[in-house]
């Protein structure tokens, strides 16, 4: 490992979420890890950021004309990455694979003339020292590895890509303001539409495991729903399933890419937009009535029968199983 410097985005919001500490993760492989935040961390964000190693957090001191969901935009957060950089002469970014932070990163890629890697499946360092990334292209069916050889890397990476593990020992965290300027023209945002979260379940994009529904379930996502709580993981859908109304995110090509570590598959028979959207899966359960269904191809564990009574069973065996523990 040389001795870099690498800064890890926070959540807007300055949580500290699992995709985060699987960065904070793999920049400790890489180098020294510090933390950029355009807000406050809480005191709970503070020590987890130290129980991972992290003993300065760069927090952007903003022009006072930007406010609410301004202060999100993502030229804005470019503008914050961009200016951190400078500052500690860091040598490499990472940032949670999200549709904002992809777009910051490679605008202050293109500021800082870094290599930009997007949607990478895994970071390391190559033999010659460079920082390499690897992803998944061609709806999971091609992995690709691609060398930075400029003086700074940034790179968004897709979660899941690694298991999160805290440092050897927790050190003190600090937090220092820094100035920056945003000189690019803003968008103004004329309208905003919040979604509760579930908070229950993990979001689809960063969950570990995701249980899909899609036509077989003719419209009843309750073992979808039962199991996923079961195992805890989140729930998704089939395009088709959402266009018939019976959910309300699907997976796929132009909807949520995923990567979880267990993907388990309810009446879905993998038409290739689908594939396309969680062939990256690291394991592929498919139930299905249908022993022919083209889904059966890429899984790792097949299972033919009716959904309800396989999810059912399973649901219930795992249930059990818990409450043994």
């Amino acid at each position: 490992m040389t001795n870099r410097t690498v800064l890890v985005l926070l959540d807007p919001a300055g949580e500290v979420r699992p995709s985060v500490l699987e960065l904070l993760t793999i920049g400790r492989t890489l180098g020294r890890v510090e933390a950029v935040t355009l807000e406050a961390p809480s005191v709970e964000a503070l020590a987890q950021l130290g129980a991972y190693g992290v003993e300065t957090v760069h927090q952007a001191e903003l022009p006072a004309d930007l406010r609410g969901d301004a202060r999100h935009l993502s030229a804005v957060v470019a503008a914050v990455l961009t200016a951190a950089v400078r500052l500690t002469d860091a040598d490499v970014v990472l940032a949670p694979s999200t549709f904002g932070a992809k777009e910051a990163v490679a605008l202050a890629g293109h500021a800082l003339d870094a290599g930009v890697i997007i949607d990478a499946a895994g970071v390391a360092e190559d033999d010659a020292g460079h920082v390499v990334g690897t992803k998944r292209v061609f709806a999971g069916s091609w992995d690709t590895v691609s060398r930075v050889t400029t003086d700074v890397a940034a790179l968004t990476v897709r979660a899941n890509a690694v298991v999160p593990q805290p440092a050897e020992a927790a050190v003190a965290t600090e937090v220092e303001g820094f100035a920056v300027a945003v000189d690019a023209v803003l968008p103004a945002v004329t309208a905003r539409t919040e979604k509760v979260r579930d908070s229950d379940r993990p979001t689809l994009e960063e969950a570990a495991v995701v249980v899909a529904g899609g036509r077989g379930t003719e419209g009843d996502f309750g073992p979808v729903e039962a199991f996923a709580d079961a195992v805890g993981g989140a729930v998704g859908a089939t395009r088709d399933a959402v266009f018939e109304g019976w959910f309300d995110r699907y997976i796929g090509q132009t909807g949520v890419t995923i990567a979880p570590r267990l993907y388990v598959g309810a009446g879905v028979s993998g038409a290739p937009h689908h594939r396309g959207g969680m062939q990256a899966s690291q394991v592929i359960v498919a139930v299905n009535n249908d022993p022919e269904a083209p889904i059966f191809e890429i899984c790792d564990f097949a299972v033919v029968g009716d959904l309800s009574d396989v999810l059912g069973q399973a649901a219930e065996v795992i249930r059990a199983h818990k409450q043994q523990a």
